[in-house]
């Protein structure tokens, strides 16, 4: 190569790192010290890598991505679910990207469409769900979250005192639908008289709003809060505030929450992550399972989304009975979705002694009873 073509390589590359967080200089000619070429891979994310939530669990894949040999990790975080994820894919693939994990909820159709355009590049969506045929460089990866969601619920059951929960939450997507339902059976298990009232914010990350759904549940007599929201600072440190206790979503905010912290949820991508790019590298990615939509599970034993530690406060004897609805939801042919269960309304959700499969959930469009609220039309 010579020094032409070196300076406008440079170039390139410095102009795309003003976008592209995490940027190192790539080896002469794509090639690692070992003159082994590597395969870069580009992680995009919505909010920041510093959210104590979402985006924090998936930068923490990230890094632990750059630490496996033969691995070049680009990512690029606080992109909106607009063309600018285009862009972004497009400038990662021009820094030779073979691999790019596209991680928020939006950027699904964004994804699809730059896959099907990029044939030699493999594009992963998180958390979507893509009816009918995959092109061969496509696939969608998720965990079954409800299934933690629920077992925080029923920590949530056994710690409040006015039996009101409060759940804030963005979007009523499927994923937050089958969250808050979830929250509400776990919590209904060990409490009958429990419900858990709703405040929507359409905001995947907006501390403002977040403090007023907080105040606001707060106000009718709520003392313990969920959410299904990237970020969960705010909610967690409002709650405090008010003397309340919180259940996580997302990242294991213990430290943070305190004595206001019962348990939670938190993704843990790693293993996913580092198994889809070795099938990648492999040359083994198309018809695979990643190939598809993938979904962990307790019952398989691969669910990204992990039960979060224990806070000071839940007593052993809850601790016990919730590790041993976690087991036995790692069963086979069981489910926090099983039947009989109502929506608010009375209609029949899951007919009795049936488990509703992750498609069926994925269609769920009701709140089931026990939740006060309603969901505004989805956008």
């Amino acid at each position: 190569m010579n020094a032409k073509k070196i300076i406008g390589a440079l170039s390139g590359f410095v102009a795309g790192c003003l976008m592209l967080s995490a940027c190192t200089a790539p080896a002469p000619e794509g090639q690692s010290s070992g003159g082994k070429k590597d395969m870069t891979v580009g992680v995009i994310m919505i909010g920041s890598s510093h959210d104590a939530g979402y985006n924090e669990a998936v930068a923490d894949a990230a890094n632990n991505l750059k630490k496996v040999n033969g691995v070049r990790v680009i990512t690029a975080e606080q992109i909106p679910e607009t063309n600018a994820v285009t862009d972004t894919m497009q400038q990662m693939a021009d820094q030779g990207a073979k691999v790019i994990f596209a991680t928020s909820y939006g950027y699904f159709k964004y994804a699809l469409e730059f896959a099907k355009k990029h044939p030699d590049i493999v594009v992963l969506h998180q958390g979507g769900y893509q009816d009918g045929a995959f092109p061969s460089n496509f696939g969608t990866y998720w965990g079954a979250a409800y299934e933690p969601v629920s077992l925080g619920g029923m920590a949530a059951g056994k710690a409040t005192k006015t039996n009101k929960l409060g759940f804030v939450y963005a979007f009523p997507i499927s994923q937050s639908i089958a969250n808050i339902d979830a929250f509400q059976l776990g919590a209904a298990s060990v409490n009958p008289q429990v419900k858990t009232y709703l405040v929507n914010t359409s905001n995947w990350c907006d501390p403002v709003k977040q403090k007023e759904a907080v105040n606001a549940l707060s106000s009718q007599g709520v003392d313990v809060f969920s959410q299904h929201q990237d970020c969960q600072t705010t909610v967690i440190q409002t709650a405090k505030d008010k003397g309340a206790k919180v259940v996580g979503y997302h990242y294991d905010a213990a430290k943070l929450a305190g004595d206001s912290w019962l348990t939670g949820s938190a993704w843990n991508w790693t293993p996913v992550m580092k198994d889809i790019v070795k099938t990648v590298s492999e040359g083994k990615f198309k018809g695979s399972q990643y190939n598809a939509n993938w979904i962990g599970t307790f019952a398989n034993g691969d669910n990204p989304l992990e039960l979060a530690s224990f806070g000071p406060s839940v007593d052993k004897a809850t601790q016990d009975e919730i590790l041993a609805k976690k087991k036995d939801l790692s069963k086979k042919g069981s489910g926090i979705f099983t039947g009989p269960i109502y929506c608010q309304d009375g209609t029949e959700l899951v007919k009795n002694g049936v488990v509703a499969s992750y498609q069926d959930i994925n269609n769920f469009s009701c709140l089931v009873k026990g939740v006060v609220g309603t969901l505004p039309a989805a956008k």
